[in-house]
């Protein structure tokens, strides 16, 4: 099935790059401008002509770098600083006086342009860095510390931290609306299909349950699968199994709402709710209980989890009984995938386990223990003789993308 993708992109970040630029390309030109007016008072004005000449040339050639953040990389923010550095420091070969005079530095406010790129890319901490080294550069080109050099010093420090403070709380905010835009739109999309469902073919269910258990004989077990199902629907949409939005997946683009409907055969590399394929096991006599949110495994992973919990439930079937009550309990930790299921039936006596795998019957041993040894996790069985069975399944989530 061929994929149908509506995005919806958000982004502050974006003006702000676009208006470093033109500070870039203005900054540049009142360099020039100044040093023009005032060349007659330095004593060596070819290095300021030569230093401006390159400052210009980089400022025009490198204007698609600070287009976006992608295009601003740590490479060229290095570069970038390292020449609005020198500039400072090449300052007092041009003018001797430059030390005396609490006069402009050769790339004058241009230098501020660097500064803001590393707050706009980095956040406030990358500012605080770059601005230091700024100040440090100041103070050695003044040769001691002026007071109209500490409050420019000062000013570029403190605007480029608060505006690198502002971009990642702007950062953080698009992530949660962009959360927000998915939620809401997965809550309308539920209940409207809680609305059709209920209206439909809830109802319908119901109402065979009812009529088939009045009747008896084997309508009774029509009426007993269609309350099974009843439940199971109850459960799918009550769950509100959706797809999780892709965020900020590129930094120039900001955060990103992503819906897509697609065909899981052909979407291998999409992490799937487990939810979803658990869903199904639910019914009169299993209990689902879930984190409420997506529990998301690697494809294989997660198909290989729901068959053991299958075959975990078919084994409940088997010696158990069919009147005997299931729970599935999923918990989703950042390290590993936890879903145990627990029975109210008798219990298998001790050593029963063994005498199967002896016997050529490996249930547990191939469908349950052999699935989850596949993904690098582990089952662990539980049983006391009277008290029902319990079967732990753990799937670490670095090794879970590994399984076949």
């Amino acid at each position: 099935m061929a994929k149908r993708e509506r995005v919806v992109r958000m982004s502050v970040e974006q003006p702000l790059w676009r208006a470093l630029t033109g500070y870039r390309v203005l900054t540049m030109v009142y360099a020039v401008l100044i040093f023009a007016f005032g060349r007659e008072a330095y004593e060596r004005p070819w290095i300021g002509v030569a230093y401006l000449a390159v400052m210009c040339v980089w400022t025009l050639a490198t204007l698609p770098k600070v287009a976006n953040a992608a295009s601003c990389t740590k490479r060229f923010l290095g570069a970038d600083l390292t020449v609005a550095l020198a500039g400072i420091l090449l300052t007092p070969l041009a003018d001797a006086h430059a030390q005396t005079v609490d006069g402009p530095t050769l790339p004058s406010i241009w230098t501020a342009g660097s500064v803001l790129a590393y707050a706009i890319k980095g956040g406030w901490r990358w500012a605080g860095v770059a601005s230091s080294l700024v100040a440090v550069a100041n103070i050695v080109e003044r040769g001691h510390p002026s007071r109209d050099t500490l409050h420019n010093v000062l000013l570029v420090w403190v605007a480029s931290i608060a505006i690198g403070y502002v971009v990642e709380v702007a950062r953080a905010s698009e992530r949660t609306l962009a959360r927000a835009l998915e939620i809401e739109a997965a809550t309308r999309e539920r209940e409207r299909l809680a609305r059709d469902i209920h209206d439909s073919v809830l109802q319908v269910l119901a109402m065979v349950q009812r009529r088939g258990t009045a009747i008896g004989g084997e309508a009774a077990e029509l009426g007993r699968m269609a309350g099974e199902q009843e439940v199971a629907l109850r459960t799918l949409v009550a769950g509100g199994l959706t797809r999780p939005s892709l965020v900020s997946e590129d930094e120039s683009e900001g955060a990103v709402v992503r819906v897509v409907d697609v065909d899981e055969e052909d979407d291998d590399d999409s992490p799937v709710d487990l939810r979803i394929l658990l869903a199904p096991r639910a019914g009169a006599r299993v209990t689902l209980s879930d984190p409420g949110v997506p529990v998301l495994l690697p494809p294989p992973a997660a198909r290989e989890l729901a068959a053991a919990v299958g075959a975990a439930l078919d084994n409940v079937r088997v010696h158990a009984g069919e009147g005997a009550q299931a729970w599935i309990l999923v918990e989703d930790w950042p390290d590993e995938v936890i879903v145990t299921v627990r029975d109210d039936g008798p219990g298998i006596p001790e050593g029963r386990l063994a005498q199967a795998e002896g016997e050529g019957r490996m249930g547990v041993a191939l469908s349950i223990r052999g699935r989850l040894r596949e993904l690098g996790g582990t089952a662990e069985l539980i049983s006391v003789p009277g008290q029902g069975t319990e079967v732990e399944l753990k799937v670490p989530r670095g090794k879970a993308g590994r399984g076949r």
